[in-house]
């Protein structure tokens, strides 16, 4: 009598290799592929403003307080005579490039940092996490707006301001996924298999560290978005006549009654900036939750 012979269920492969490379983004709702594609396009427009902006954005091209989409002025014109629409889209480019700078300036220090505690371990661990825990004891917004004080205002300030607060959120979410995945089979065997310290955090380490690192930088635009829009606002950016959106907004408060476009168009510009990190950070959080 034949014996049957046992059954074994097969696992249908969806690897990076069986699956198109952009399955993932057609997999994901409409919401989420809009979101992306303002995303893109936000980038685009932020780093071709001069080619788009149809005036000098410092420069006064017309009368003063001209009313949005009359005398062909899209959104208007300020205090000055200058095209509103053409500053928004500088300090679109300004907050939106800076807001970049500043999350790849944490990523890259704040990951070194948790890289290095969280494979390491021991009292190299406690003393960068002590370090960590100092700064992160710090009120972020107090301490940026007494960096920007004491080296003056500008955009480059405000930005090493923020940069200085930034980082410690990084190297503690880095360290917590580096020493989770640090206790993981595949990086045993590695050890075992007689790899050294570098290979193992090269290799095994960073790059698990890596998916849950870019969901938070990219929900964290949004935050540093209106942070930046903050310091602004409180005359602690760019000094005039820069293209800041939220200088331009604290600047046109005074005419808020007569002329409520001047304040009003880049305030609701910093909130689309802010929706749209917001949107598209939760699409690259749906991206890459199943790799």
């Amino acid at each position: 009598m034949a014996v049957a012979e046992p059954y074994v269920p097969t696992i249908e492969r969806r690897g990076r290799r069986a699956v198109p490379r952009f399955a993932a983004v057609r997999g994901l709702t409409l919401g989420n592929r809009v979101a992306l594609g303002a995303l893109v396009l936000v980038t685009l427009l932020a780093l071709f403003a001069p080619f788009f902006a149809p005036h000098d954005p410092i420069v006064a091209v017309g009368p003063s307080f001209q009313k949005p989409l009359q005398g062909g002025y899209l959104l208007g014109t300020d205090d000055v005579g200058r095209d509103i629409f053409s500053r928004v889209l500088f300090g679109l480019r300004s907050s939106w490039l800076a807001a970049f700078v500043v999350i790849a300036s944490g990523v890259a220090i704040g990951g070194i940092i948790g890289v290095i505690a969280g494979a390491t371990g021991g009292i190299v661990d406690a003393i960068l996490m002590r370090i960590t825990d100092v700064f992160l004891s710090l009120p972020g917004p107090v301490l940026a707006i007494t960096v920007v004080a004491a080296l003056g205002p500008s955009l480059r300030n405000t930005l090493i301001a923020v940069a200085v607060v930034w980082w410690p959120f990084y190297a503690r979410i880095v360290r917590g996924e580096i020493r989770s995945l640090a206790a993981r089979p595949h990086v045993e065997a590695a050890r075992l298999a007689g790899a050294g310290r570098i290979a193992v955090m090269w290799r095994h380490l960073m790059p698990g560290a890596l998916p849950a690192t870019i969901v938070t930088a990219s929900l964290d635009v949004s935050a540093l978005l209106l942070t930046l829009s903050s310091l602004s606002f409180l005359g602690l950016g760019s000094p005039a006549p820069s293209p800041e959106l939220g200088a331009m907004s604290a600047r046109g408060l005074t005419y808020l009654l007569e002329n409520p476009w001047v304040p009003i168009v880049p305030a609701s510009a910093v909130f689309v900036l802010s929706l749209i990190a917001n949107l598209a950070g939760d699409a690259v959080r749906d991206l890459l939750g199943d790799r």
